[in-house]
């Protein structure tokens, strides 16, 4: 039948959070709609964010946020289509983000771990972060020990293959 999905459940031992692939011929209608039922039903406990864009109020999906910064004394939000206003404390954002998703790399940025491409160890002392849509950051000093045991001890440190 031609739009019937194929639906199939593998269970595996090593995966702690169900993971989702989409094998399609093209980008179609009817996958947007598959991908969105999938994140309503998902991120039911996470509230998308309210962010401004320009003069118009917009929803962010937590997934799509790369990273939230204070800067100048205002809060940026930031995904790969734009950088957002938030008129939130960086602190009252980091109530509602997903804890398993974004961590506090410093005391004016929270980051979302799933967007990070790579974490530069060559520095003494320091890490450099650079997310998968080319922005690069650093990890406070302060931060440190709680980014290395925090990827040590998670699925992304063998997803990313960093030790």
């Amino acid at each position: 039948m031609k739009n019937m999905v194929d639906i199939e459940v593998v269970i595996n031992e090593k995966y702690t959070d169900p993971k989702v692939t989409i094998l399609t011929r093209a980008n179609t209608r009817q996958v947007e709609n598959i991908i969105y039922a999938i994140e309503n039903v998902s991120e039911n406990d996470f509230p998308q964010i309210v962010a401004n864009d320009n003069d118009k109020l917009v929803f962010i999906s937590q997934r799509d946020i790369v990273r939230v910064y204070a800067e100048s004394r205002r809060v940026y939000l930031q995904t790969v289509e734009g950088l957002y206003t938030v008129k939130r404390t960086l602190s009252g954002l980091e109530e509602d983000l997903n804890p398993d998703r974004f961590i506090r790399t410093s005391q004016s940025e929270i980051i979302n771990i799933y967007k990070v491409k790579s974490f530069d160890v060559s520095f003494s002392g320091t890490i450099g972060v650079e997310f998968d849509c080319g922005v690069k950051s650093w990890v406070s000093r302060s931060r440190i020990k709680q980014i290395r045991s925090m990827l040590k001890e998670s699925k992304i440190c063998m997803e990313r293959s960093w030790n």
